[in-house]
């Protein structure tokens, strides 16, 4: 993931200048159908047992997930194909999103894990 929301770039453009701000303390994971700059990931599930899990990153320059991000679903919740950072479990700000490598489909209950290190942050 390398697009940052309207937030991030104001965040980081104040940390950059000295300014502090307020940086997260956690981050959670999304995800949803769609994204863009100004509002983050767009379509999160809804009534389906859906929630943003918290996510802990590791490396140098790339950031990638350090464990298994698992989200479990009790019925169906369609197509999923991005992700999302967030500063919070649920509203809060958006941080970053991005496309899925695949495509998640969730006809029925189950559980879409993202596998230790496919998660990436690259600063570009």
């Amino acid at each position: 993931m390398s697009d940052l929301t309207d937030y991030a770039k104001t965040l980081l453009g104040r940390a950059l200048c000295a300014r502090l701000p307020s940086l997260p303390a956690q981050v959670f994971l999304g995800l949803g159908t769609g994204g863009s700059d100004a509002t983050g990931l767009v379509g999160e599930p809804a009534g389906t047992g859906y929630a943003r899990q918290r996510v802990t990153f590791t490396g140098t320059v790339t950031q990638s997930n350090l464990d298994a991000v698992r989200f479990t679903f009790t019925g169906a919740a369609g197509t999923l194909t991005h992700v999302g950072l967030f500063d919070a479990a649920s509203g809060g700000n958006p941080l970053t999103w991005g496309p899925l490598a695949q495509a998640a489909t969730v006809a029925s209950a189950g559980t879409v894990t993202v596998n230790p290190g496919t998660l990436a942050l690259t600063p570009q």
